[in-house]
Formats: C-alpha cells, structure tokens, sequence
C-alpha cells in the first residue's frame, strides 16, 4: 500500500475469528483491503456494509456490473476502490485498456462501448449528476435492460457513491496491486 495513513485505523492482524472468517471468504484468501480492515474495526458498521455488497451473480453479467462499478468510482474521483476494481475484475469481464480508460475520461459516446453499454454509461451519469432519470434516458435504458437488471444498476450506483464516501473521506491508501487512474 502507498504510505498515507486512514484517517480511521483499520484492524490490525491477528483479527477476531468472525471477522478472520470473514475476510478469507470476501478476498478469497488473499490479505483485506484496508477498506474492509477500517470498517470492520466498528461491528454495526462491517455487518451493515456486509449487507449491502452487490459482488454475487446477479442480473447483470459480470461486464456490466463492472462498467456501472467503475464508471461510478471514476465519476466520484474514488482511484482506491476503481483501481481495485480494475486489478481484480476488468480481466475476467473482458475490458479492454480502451473500455477501462474510457469510464474515467470517456463518456456515453465513446466508440469502444456497444449500444446497451452507451445506455449503461448514460444512466451511470444521469443517476451520478442528478440522482434520476430523463423519460429519454429510461427509455434509452428499458431498451436493453429488464426491470431487475435497472434496479440492479441503481443499486449498483447506491452502492458505490456510498464506498467512493468511504474511500475518499478516510483518505484510505491506494492498494499496491490496484491500477491507477489513467494519466
């Protein structure tokens, strides 16, 4: 990790058993993120946010979700949680360094996304800029995405505003295997 310092400790090893388990079922092994490490430190908060997590197979394929995900991270200046993001996902749901680039300097209109994706970035940024959606922009929506998969999207948004919050208010530190903002 780079050396800045969470405004918040996180737990330092060894942790609870609970939250031990709990960490090797989320990272799958590998060492917690400082994000999960300063949350977990406050139980009520670690089971809300726990709660909340959208990463299970949903209605979205795993491409999607990680448009809607880095596209909201990229529009709330989120590095620590979009370059995890990245590191970890943009390989298996088949994003080009292209795609990647463009959900933090590109928009709706970038050539490299398809028609659905131009409409998931439009929402991503209706919902990022103004919290809700134009008739036009639901439309545009509702044309390639089912009532679920809408609902998943916001969520998705909800979700993510709420962890860039997390991330950028902490002043948490960049993770070392995390991508960074293009330049």
């Amino acid at each position: 990790m780079s050396q800045a310092i969470p405004r918040i400790a996180p737990l330092e090893p060894p942790y609870p058993p609970e939250v031990q388990q709990q960490f090797v079922r989320i990272m799958r092994g590998a060492p917690p993120l400082v994000l999960f490490r300063v949350i977990a430190a406050h139980k009520r908060a670690w089971d809300k946010f726990r709660a909340g997590g959208l990463l299970d197979p949903g209605p979205l394929s795993l491409r999607e979700r990680e448009i809607v995900i880095d596209r909201t991270c990229a529009l709330n200046g989120c590095e620590y949680e979009w370059g995890v993001h990245v590191a970890v996902f943009a390989g298996p749901a088949k994003l080009t360094g292209e795609e990647v680039h463009a959900t933090v300097q590109g928009d709706a209109t970038s050539p490299c996304w398809s028609a659905a994706e131009q409409a998931l970035i439009a929402a991503v940024d209706a919902l990022h800029h103004r919290a809700t959606f134009t008739d036009v922009e639901f439309a545009a929506l509702s044309a390639h995405y089912d009532e679920a998969q809408i609902l998943e999207i916001m969520l998705l948004c909800g979700f993510y505003r709420t962890v860039s919050y997390l991330a950028n208010g902490l002043r948490l530190p960049l993770e070392d295997k995390a991508a960074r903002f293009p330049a």
